[in-house]
């Protein structure tokens, strides 16, 4: 298996693999690009967001500036406002559905780390390296999560469901309900 496909598998990968250095330096290019061009030129927008996602649905907005690892891994449904300022970390898939609204700030993980420093770091002579993971993450349709919350590594966010703001959500979160909190919980049922 290549590093790419352990990545996508969820398995521990070498995150400094070139063909993983290649994809992130293409993004960190296509960022830089969109990131910086005029808000007029939506041509171009969409044609960066092409390049640099895999799915990218019709009559989506992305504010700048928008950060993300590869770009490669993340799909977007048509519709979605996604705001100033969010991190999307796609070391494994991040599915987003149609008509989402995706307040400033909200981070989405995919990446995770063993929590023992001594299962983390790899010692190899003088270097060192950390084992990394990941999981992919699924936001449904008509979802909108709340400014400066945080997705976590394999969370499924269901369909027409509201985060409300500053919510770490750790746990997958059914259809139709209202979640909040650190951890996020469900409030009720909308």
């Amino acid at each position: 298996m290549t590093e790419k496909e352990k990545m996508l598998n969820g398995d521990h990968y070498n995150s400094r693999d070139p063909e993983l250095i290649a994809m992130y330096h293409n993004a960190r290019k296509l960022l830089k690009q969109y990131n910086n061009l005029d808000s007029e030129l939506a041509e171009t927008r969409e044609d960066i967001l092409r390049a640099l996602f895999e799915y990218k649905g019709p009559d989506i907005w992305i504010e700048t500036p928008f950060f993300c690892d590869y770009g490669k891994n993340i799909s977007i449904g048509a519709n979605t406002f996604v705001n100033t300022n969010c991190m999307f970390l796609d070391n494994n898939k991040i599915t987003i559905g149609k008509n989402g609204l995706i307040a400033p700030y909200v981070q989405i993980y995919t990446a995770t780390h063993p929590l023992k420093a001594s299962e983390r770091i790899i010692t190899e002579g003088n270097t060192s390296r950390y084992l990394t993971s990941t999981k992919p993450v699924t936001i449904g349709d008509n979802v909108w999560v709340g400014g400066n919350s945080v997705i976590f590594p394999g969370v499924t966010i269901g369909n027409n469901v509201t985060i409300g703001a500053g919510s770490v959500v750790t746990k997958d979160v059914p259809d139709n309900v209202l979640a909040y909190g650190n951890p996020c919980k469900v409030i009720k049922i909308l």
